[in-house]
């Protein structure tokens, strides 16, 4: 059995909601005895957790801790990139969901690792197309969403997925091996609708399988 552990929410984004997207995603696996999920509580919890070596951590939650009362408290320090590397450097697989990409040090080793973060989203939601580049899809899909622009560093990764809206377009998901270790990286989503997305479920299950190695490719 595969063991996924997740930290889901943060100040801006709803834990229940997260949290259900991700059951949702990954039920036929975890019913299927292949794969089990650990939400943890808070970031202290995760950080405990890479000493078990889970198969995969999913991260979906920002640096900043409380971003109103006090926007320069963060909770990745240096010392804490230090042990995320060498977990995904010694054959972990971590997956930069949304806010997992947001306000974290641009010159750290975490957004090293990610060859990516978040520079920023427009203030009103939008219908954001979302297309598939590695197959994974056979058309796009969309929904009204927190439309993320992101840098990546593309000649560096392997991207399989982009995104456009009347704001522009970007870079939605891209992923690349690291050490022993995988990442992957994916911006979408924010809200209900794009959370719970049958297409978007489908992604991010594949993506969940590809790092612990439950995907048709490392089966085969």
């Amino acid at each position: 059995m595969k063991i996924i552990a997740a930290l889901v929410g943060d100040y801006y984004h709803n834990e229940e909601l997260a949290r259900a997207s991700l059951q949702e995603a990954l039920a036929e696996p975890i019913v299927s005895g292949a794969l089990q999920l650990l939400v943890v509580s808070d970031t202290e919890h995760l950080i405990s957790v890479l000493g078990d070596k889970p198969d995969a951590v999913i991260l979906f939650a920002e640096n900043r801790v409380a971003p109103e009362a006090q926007p320069n408290l963060h909770w990745m320090t240096p010392e804490i990139e230090a042990r995320i590397e060498h977990y995904v450097e010694e054959g972990g697989g971590w997956l930069a969901w949304h806010s997992g990409l947001a306000s974290y040090p641009a010159d750290g080793r975490y957004t090293g690792m990610l060859r990516g973060y978040f520079l920023s989203h427009p203030e009103q939601h939008e219908r954001v197309t979302y297309l598939a580049e590695n197959g994974q899809l056979d058309t796009a899909f969309d929904f009204v969403d927190e439309h993320y622009f992101v840098h990546c560093e593309e000649a560096k990764t392997e991207v399989f997925l982009r995104s456009s809206s009347v704001d522009g377009s970007s870079i939605a998901g891209w992923r690349h091996p690291y050490g022993a270790g995988k990442i992957s990286c994916l911006t979408p989503a924010h809200r209900e609708e794009g959370l719970l997305h049958p297409d978007f479920l489908s992604l991010l299950k594949a993506e969940a399988e590809w790092l612990v190695g439950l995907d048709s490719v490392d089966q085969a």
